[in-house]
């Protein structure tokens, strides 16, 4: 990776964590005309839910926002086709570098990328040699990172906003920030047993989220008839 310049947007807080964005630094740019944001779309086949990076022009309306990764093809490559769509190579939707990027025919099917299998152990390794996963490891303690309740909109296949209410539609990325493992299941992932806020895909991740997360974690106090947690 010598010489490789990126640049790296902070997205917002999204799905219990702070999200960034991946990107090339010729394209660092974008944000001097676009707001960039996150949004969690929830897969209509039931699989769960994927992040991606919106940029909303600054003078025009906020309801009018575009995928990045499909406003930075076409500002390199062209305009999308009918027919087809950009999809990450290597399924991490927020790295959104050029070469991560590639147009293919859209069959109207799986538009949310599945991973590979999460289980395997090559496939972690590969995971964690991923250029995202190293250069978000890079980065400092969020300052910003605090645990309360936040509230982003949630979209569903078509783009139409979703009622969160009662977290029916919450899916929760893990907490670990180079992790973009994303549950399948509502409340598929653990639960900090401390501050019953963040959620991990496994005990890995959590042990190496500890030393920056005990920072922020406050034990919860419990009522007397407050319900029991999932776990």
């Amino acid at each position: 990776m010598s010489g490789l310049k990126l640049g790296i947007l902070r997205l917002g807080r999204v799905a219990g964590k702070s999200k960034y964005a991946l990107l090339d630094e010729r394209d660092i740019t974008v944000v001097q005309q676009h707001a960039i944001e996150p949004r969690v779309e929830v897969d209509k086949n039931g699989n769960g839910a994927r992040i991606y990076a919106i940029a909303h022009d600054i003078g025009k309306s906020r309801n009018n926002g575009k995928y990045l990764h499909e406003l930075l093809w076409e500002r390199h490559k062209g305009g999308i086709a009918p027919g087809w769509r950009i999809v990450h190579k290597n399924h991490v939707t927020v790295d959104n570098r050029l070469d991560n990027l590639e147009l293919v025919k859209d069959d109207g099917m799986d538009m949310i990328p599945r991973h590979q299998d999460e289980g395997s152990g090559g496939h972690t390794k590969n995971r964690e040699n991923s250029l995202y996963w190293i250069t978000v490891t890079q980065l400092l303690g969020d300052p910003l990172e605090m645990n309360y309740h936040h509230f982003n909109k949630w979209y569903d296949f078509n783009g139409d906003i979703v009622d969160p209410a009662g977290e029916s539609y919450i899916y929760y990325e893990c907490h670990y920030p180079p992790c973009t493992r994303m549950e399948k299941e509502l409340r598929e992932f653990s639960i900090c047993g401390r501050c019953q806020e963040v959620r991990y895909c496994g005990t890995s991740c959590q042990e190496r989220d500890w030393p920056s997360h005990k920072r922020f974690c406050r034990e919860r106090r419990r009522h007397a008839r407050e319900s029991t947690p999932d776990r």
